[in-house]
C-alpha cells in the first residue's frame, strides 16, 4: 500500500512540474510574440521615454518649480524656452517636475485595482454558487457608477487626498478586472490539472493561487496595460478639476487647469502637459494592444506587425 502511495505522490509532483513549465512557456511566448510586433516596441519606447523624463526631469530643470522668472504668460525666449505660466514660472521646469505625480499615482491605482480585481475574479470564478452571485452583484453596483463620478463623490467628502484618489481609482478598476479574471478562471477550472489537484485533496486556496492564477497571466498583462491607460486619464482629469495636487505643486493636470485662461496668449503651459499625457496614454495603449493581439493570435493568423 505504501508503494502505491509513493507512486501516486511522485506522479502528482511530476504533473505539477510539467504544468508549471507549460504555464511559464505560455506567458513567456505571449510576451515574446507581443515584443515581436512593432506597435509593442514603439509603445514601450514611448512609455520608457516619458517615465525617464518624469524621473530625471527635476534633476535637469533650469529653475525651481515655484520660482518666478518673468512676467505672467511671457512668450518663449532664450531664458525661458517655452515661456512662463499664469504667474510667471518657467513652463519647462513645471513640465519636468509635473510628470512624477501622474505616473506614480496611476501605477499605484492600477496595482491596487489589479490586486483587488484578480482576487475577486479568482474567488468568484472558482467558488461559484451563492458566493459568486453575491460578489458579482455587488461589483455590478460599483460598475453602475462612472469611475470619475465615484472618485469625485468620495474626494468631495473627504477632501483632495492623494491616497484617496489612488484608492478610489483602483476600486473603480477592480470590478472590470474581476470580470475578465472570472471568465478566465471558469475556463481554467475545468482543465485536467485542476481536477487532478482536487482529486488529490489539495486545498482550494492553493489551487486558486498556485494552479489557476498562473494560468491567467496573459489576460492579466493585457488588463494591466488597459487599466494603466485609464488611470493616467482619470488622475490627470481629477487634477484638472482641482482634486489632485494643490497649488503651488507642479502637476500636468493642474497646469492645464491653471493656465487655460491664457491659452490664446501663451499656449505652451497648456499644450505641453496635454501633449505629454496624450503621448503617455498612446504608449500604454500600444503595449496593451500588442499584448492583446499576441494573446488571441491575431498576428499569427494575419502575418501582420
Amino acid at each position: 500500500m505504501s508503494d502505491v502511495t509513493t507512486i501516486t505522490d511522485s506522479e502528482l509532483v511530476g504533473l505539477e512540474t510539467v504544468h508549471a513549465g507549460r504555464r511559464r512557456a505560455e506567458w513567456i511566448m505571449t510576451v515574446q510574440e507581443a515584443w515581436g510586433m512593432g506597435r509593442t516596441k514603439i509603445g514601450v519606447g514611448i512609455f520608457a521615454a516619458i517615465v525617464a523624463l518624469a524621473v530625471v526631469g527635476p534633476w535637469v530643470a533650469p529653475y525651481s518649480p515655484t520660482e518666478f522668472v518673468g512676467l505672467p504668460f511671457s512668450p518663449p525666449s532664450s531664458g525661458v524656452w517655452l515661456g512662463t505660466d499664469y504667474i510667471g514660472r518657467d513652463v519647462v521646469t513645471r513640465v519636468l517636475y509635473g510628470g512624477r505625480t501622474v505616473i506614480t499615482l496611476a501605477l499605484a491605482a492600477t496595482l491596487i485595482g489589479l490586486g483587488a480585481g484578480v482576487t475577486l475574479g479568482l474567488i468568484t470564478g472558482y467558488a461559484r454558487r451563492w458566493l459568486d452571485e453575491t460578489l458579482m452583484r455587488i461589483l455590478d453596483v460599483v460598475l453602475a457608477f462612472p469611475q470619475i463620478v465615484l472618485a469625485l463623490l468620495f474626494v468631495s467628502i473627504v477632501g483632495p487626498k492623494l491616497w484617496l484618489i489612488v484608492l478610489m481609482v483602483g476600486i473603480g478598476h477592480a470590478p472590470r478586472i474581476a470580470r475578465v479574471i472570472r471568465a478566465a478562471t471558469l475556463e481554467v477550472a475545468q482543465r485536467d490539472f485542476v481536477r487532478a489537484a482536487e482529486a488529490f485533496g489539495v486545498s482550494r486556496l492553493k489551487i486558486i493561487f498556485s494552479e489557476i492564477l498562473p494560468s491567467t497571466t496573459s489576460p492579466l498583462l493585457v488588463e494591466f496595460g488597459l487599466r494603466l491607460t485609464y488611470s493616467i486619464g482619470l488622475i490627470a482629469g481629477l487634477s484638472f478639476l482641482g482634486f489632485g495636487l494643490q497649488p503651488p505643486a507642479a502637476d500636468w493636470g493642474l497646469m492645464i487647469n491653471e493656465n487655460r485662461i491664457g491659452i490664446t496668449v501663451q499656449p505652451w503651459p497648456v499644450f505641453m502637459p496635454v501633449l505629454l499625457i496624450g503621448i503617455l496614454t498612446i504608449g500604454t495603449n500600444l503595449i496593451a494592444d500588442g499584448m492583446g493581439r499576441a494573446l488571441i493570435g491575431i498576428e499569427r493568423d494575419t502575418g501582420g506587425t
